[in-house]
């Protein structure tokens, strides 16, 4: 008996024996070359970069996982106890692999063999983070023992704090959601210290997989399994009974981020992603956790998107009807032919529809759901054959003159039911941008029609001519070198010959007239080439190009005469940004998308304004010690005198010139008009006092935009619509005058002071010294001044 007892103790004292030095073999094989885990005591996880406008709302994320990092003392207890009450019970006792776990998986295990159950698991979240950080999802014996080595590992280097820190915001809880923080956006709308004790449990309810309990799909599976969390929960004492049993008879909601909380821009966003990635790469922009307050303006850009589309489309349709978007056999399952049709880009909201019938009344259409209309003649009547050259066919009297049975076009329902209208996607393009001019911050911008339908940015990518609108920064150059507003420019024919085998160059004002002489205000106001070219030739165009270049318009503009009237190439935010200085007194500004950037540990890393406030730290009471003020430290492109000169100029574009449209705003409000040649280019560029706006409106592959088009029928009214919805909270601010400037009543078509009975008198700006006189200098040539009186001149040359 006795040796039997010794024999099996032997043979049990060799297996343990055996085992033992079979365990340390196992761990002396597997635990070979294994990852470095001592890199995840300084591991950061990929986290998305959030960009934000200007008011908090989210406008963009990048990302290749959408995690939101948190640290483990911010994530609320009630997180942490839900998830260990789920996943791991005793992660703070075990010593990276719970041994019990392990033996109850294996006899679960066991008892399951043959009825095709899902195998049960025993991992701790320290062998959770050992495969997902280390040794990836392959379904092994062998990844088993090297997780559990990992896991001995990992809990004698790092804290258990650590661990879980980096389990809770790394994993994958599906709806695009790594890590707690990000799932409670995605799944709630909600942060996480705001979340319900069913919620929480929800949350803790998808490490198994998401899918399995996806709330809108798998409702049921999704209650069960939070209600399973919940009761864990009450087992390890980390909530009361009553408190789940409560949580338990709430259902699973889900509510998605509200729309409004999401601003959409993507011409900026697209352009905040290009200007971080120049600044720290793929991996810093996709995965730094960057945190981006922009300076987009959300009311702005809203009001903007809407200003252009709605004139893009007002253009569309003053130019007919290109034809239907596509043809379809009629036939019984003509609906089924309809929705293989695809949704033309930029088109949203509109529907595609197909036209069954034609008749006297209209055209009889139908949706691809079944629905039917109809788009009846008065809705038609826009439709005119479009034709080359932007002209238009006859005018619409009946449906059976622009659509045919058959016929796929784009509809929108009316206010009246069953009547639908007419609609097509702009062929035209344009742009709008909006720009704080004292520091260049830049609050709206809208790059096209639909970023849908192109991605390129026509305020930023865009070069293209600026014609008229160029104008300005010719008359700045001769206001900042003896010239005032009213000084006189010969308005007559001008001839210069371009050498031997060339054309000579004979520039034209818009109307094809000559107006002799007349002050550089008239010029601006009316938009005279003439004057302008003569400006140019006397000053030099080597002077007209150093202010191009001061105010960063163009900084390489040829000194070429017919770059005075706008022939040289900029893009709507150079030429916006020029403008800006103008109403700014003068002052250098450089135009920016960002406010400030921040690391994913709250650390300041980019700031555009870089003034320096040394009393901004300290302790100050309103109520005994005024606002701190900060430094100007912008550099003066030109004096403030000239440049409100310039703004008080190009106000009279608006109140009595090529702008006039915009008068009926009744604010202050200055600008210019530009049209390149045949109208390829369609351009208006203005200010308020504090906002300061560019439009423009072409062809991509520039073609003419028709013959009575021009910046002040195609521009000017998204100006006016923009300026209406963006100012109508705003007080009626006049533009700042600066010191130095005398404002001297004259007669607005001679310039020289007014006298008793003149019926045209404006108050005119003018430095000390400067005011007109009965004797006003006359330039008869390119290089000499004479006196004139109201000689009209006449030949090729001249300044008056």
């Amino acid at each position: 008996m006795f040796r039997l007892l010794g024999f099996f103790f032997g043979l049990t004292l060799l297996g343990a024996v055996l085992a033992g030095a079979g365990a340390v073999a196992a761990f002396w094989h597997y635990g070979r070359n294994l990852p470095d885990f001592r890199q995840l005591a300084t591991y950061e996880l990929p986290t998305s970069t959030r960009v934000h406008a200007a008011d908090g709302r989210l406008l963009a994320e990048f990302a290749t996982e959408h995690r939101a990092f948190v640290p483990l003392s911010v994530i609320p207890k009630r997180v942490i106890q839900a998830f260990l009450a789920a996943e791991d019970d005793s992660f703070f006792e075990h010593p990276g692999v719970d041994a019990m776990s392990v033996v109850r998986a294996a006899v679960t295990n066991l008892a399951n063999l043959g009825q095709n159950r899902r195998p049960v698991g025993a991992s701790t979240i320290t062998q959770q983070v050992a495969k997902n950080f280390l040794l990836g999802s392959e379904v092994s014996i062998e990844r088993k023992i090297k997780e559990a080595i990992l896991a001995f590992r990992m809990e004698r280097w790092l804290s258990k704090e650590r661990i879980l820190e980096l389990y809770l915001n790394e994993i994958y809880l599906g709806f695009g959601s790594y890590g707690v923080a990000a799932a409670s956006l995605n799944y709630f709308n909600k942060p996480l210290d705001s979340l319900t004790l069913g919620e929480t449990a929800f949350l803790a309810a998808l490490p198994k997989g998401p899918n399995n309990y996806h709330p809108i799909r798998r409702p049921e599976a999704a209650k069960a399994r939070r209600d399973w969390v919940l009761g864990r929960m009450v087992e390890e004492r980390f909530t009361a009974a009553a408190d789940a049993n409560a949580a338990m008879r709430e259902p699973v909601r889900v509510a998605r981020r509200d729309e409004e909380e999401v601003v959409h821009a993507p011409y900026f966003s697209e352009e905040v992603r290009r200007l971080l990635y120049r600044l720290y790469g793929e991996k810093g922009l996709y995965e730094g956790g960057l945190s981006v307050r922009t300076t987009l303006d959300s009311t702005l850009q809203g009001a903007g998107e809407q200003a252009l589309r709605n004139g893009l489309f007002a253009y569309d349709r003053r130019h007919g009807f290109r034809g239907p978007v596509a043809r379809i056999p009629l036939s019984a399952d003509w609906a089924t032919q309809l929705s293989a049709v695809a949704q033309p880009k930029g088109s949203a909201p509109w529907l595609l529809a197909a036209v069954l019938d034609v008749n006297d009344h209209g055209a009889i259409v139908g949706l691809a759901n079944g629905r039917r209309g109809t788009i009846s003649n008065d809705e038609l009547a826009w439709a005119r054959r479009w034709l080359p050259g932007e002209k238009l066919g006859p005018k619409i009297r009946n449906a059976r003159e622009v659509l045919t049975p058959g016929d796929v076009v784009l509809v929108e329902t009316t206010a009246d039911a069953g009547i639908f209208a007419l609609r097509q996607v702009p062929e035209v393009q344009g742009a709008l941008v909006a720009l704080d001019p004292h520091t260049g911050r830049i609050l709206a911008m809208v790059g096209g029609y639909s970023f849908d339908q192109s991605q390129f940015n026509r305020v930023t990518q865009a070069q293209r001519q600026p014609g008229s609108a160029f104008k300005p920064f010719v008359y700045i150059a001769a206001l900042e070198n003896g010239f005032t507003p009213s000084s006189r420019v010969l308005d007559a024919p001008f001839v210069i010959d371009q050498g031997p085998g060339l054309p000579k160059w004979k520039p034209a004002n818009y109307t094809n007239r000559f107006y002799g002489p007349s002050t550089l205000r008239l010029g601006i106001e009316k938009s005279r080439n003439l004057m302008t070219v003569r400006l140019a030739q006397f000053l030099g165009m080597e002077v007209v190009s150093d202010y191009a270049a001061r105010f960063g318009v163009s900084p390489n503009l040829p000194n070429q005469l017919s770059m005075a009237l706008g022939a040289g190439e900029t893009t709507l935010l150079q030429l916006t940004a020029g403008y800006a200085m103008f109403v700014n007194g003068g002052k250098r500004i450089e135009p920016t998308l960002i406010d400030r950037i921040q690391d994913r540990r709250g650390a300041t890393v980019l700031r555009h304004d870089q003034r320096e406030c040394t009393s901004c730290q300290a302790r100050w009471s309103t109520a005994t010690t005024s606002e701190p003020q900060l430094p100007d430290n912008r550099a003066q492109v030109v004096s403030p005198e000239a440049a409100y000169q310039m703004v008080s100029m190009l106000q009279g574009v608006v109140d009595r010139g090529t702008g006039a449209r915009i008068r009926e705003l009744g604010r202050p409000l200055a600008g210019k008009t530009g049209t390149t040649n045949d109208s390829n280019d369609a351009w208006f560029i203005g200010f308020s006092p504090d906002l300061a706006v560019g439009i423009f409106v072409g062809f991509d592959q520039p073609r003419s935009l028709g013959a009575n088009e021009q910046g002040a029928s195609v521009a000017v009214p998204v100006f006016r619509d923009f300026m209406m919805s963006a100012l109508v909270e705003q007080p009626k601010t006049p533009f700042r005058i600066p010191k130095g400037v005398r404002l001297v009543r004259v007669d607005s078509e001679s310039g020289l002071k007014a006298k008793p009975g003149d019926q045209h008198v404006i108050l005119e700006a003018f430095r000390p010294g400067t005011e007109p006189t009965s004797g006003t200098p006359v330039l008869d040539s390119a290089d000499s001044f004479r006196l004139g009186g109201g000689d009209t001149g006449s030949g090729t040359g001249g300044l008056y």
